[in-house]
């Protein structure tokens, strides 16, 4: 993927996106994408009507905040009408940028032979679909050069794609937008099955032998201090975080959204709780969003 040089400065109340490029370059699946990412979604808006549009967006009083529009430029040699409207909105309260998707001509040609599809440039089957994408390719040049982001999807795999635009557009500050989960559970109730991690730490010393613990749970401060204070699990944990400091990036790249890391103990009280709860902290440190849950703590 590749980036022209851009500068946007302050945070603006309201956010438009452009999304063109050629045709089997990913612009469906790349709106798909902003969509989930709090993007409101209009396809195919003719030039003469985005400032009407943005006008009444602005108004809007933040409803819509961030809006998509996938726009079709393939039928017009003059983009005279689509630049004056870029002008005209990067002058008002918004900030206004566009997406360029594009991808080499031997990757769009087997696609749409994948497909069955035909070009929109074909003129029903005519034209010869190599001379179609070639001519739609230099159609869109002056389009491309004025774009502000260009990805070329031809080595892209949808969860790389998507996490392209989550690198560029993920309001939320979010490591990628990958969401993690933290449950603990007991091995005598069996695995969580949407588990993705799974972690044993039956070798803790447990607060079950300890009378005064016994019917308290990992939650409980005299519980947590307990698992605790022994060098062993001081020392998973370092371990532990080690090593997820080191795959939650790599989760986050290739595309993951969710990573369930489940923590078991017997019987899910305890330890694991403790566990869980320190390591639901830790993630959220690092910047990801991270929620804990504890399936088993108040069965018996």
């Amino acid at each position: 993927s590749g980036k022209k040089d851009a500068v946007w400065e302050g945070e603006r109340p309201m956010e438009i996106l452009l999304i063109s490029g050629m045709s089997g370059s990913g612009k469906s699946k790349a709106a798909s994408f902003l969509e989930d990412m709090g993007f409101y979604i209009v396809d195919n808006m003719p030039a003469a009507m985005i400032l009407k549009f943005a006008e009444f967006c602005i108004g809007s009083q933040g409803r819509y905040s961030r809006v998509a529009l996938v726009y079709d430029v393939r039928t017009s040699e003059n983009f005279t009408e689509l630049f004056d409207v870029l002008d005209q909105l990067r002058k008002m309260d918004c900030t206004c940028r566009m997406l360029f998707l594009e991808a080499s001509p031997e990757t769009i040609v087997r696609r749409y032979k994948e497909t069955r599809r035909l070009h929109p440039l074909s003129d029903e089957g005519v034209i010869p679909l190599e001379e179609a994408v070639s001519r739609e390719q230099e159609l869109l040049r002056p389009v491309r050069e004025r774009a502000d982001y260009i990805i070329d999807t031809s080595a892209l795999s949808t969860a790389k794609l998507r996490g392209e635009l989550l690198h560029l557009f993920d309001a939320q500050g979010r490591k990628g937008g990958l969401s993690v989960s933290v449950p603990s559970f007991g091995f005598k109730h069996g695995l969580p099955m949407e588990a993705d991690l799974v972690f044993d730490v039956r070798f803790m010393p447990n607060p079950y032998y300890i009378r005064e613990l016994r019917d308290k749970t990992g939650l409980d401060q005299e519980v947590y201090d307990y698992v605790f204070s022994f060098q062993q699990t001081r020392d998973f944990m370092t371990k532990l975080e080690d090593l997820l400091a080191f795959t939650l990036p790599l989760y986050s790249e290739e595309g993951k959204t969710m990573l369930v890391i489940a923590v078991g103990c017997t019987g899910g009280h305890h330890r694991s709780v403790a566990v869980a709860r320190a390591l639901t902290e830790y993630i959220s440190r690092l910047g990801y969003q991270a929620t804990e849950n504890h399936r088993d703590m108040t069965r018996s």
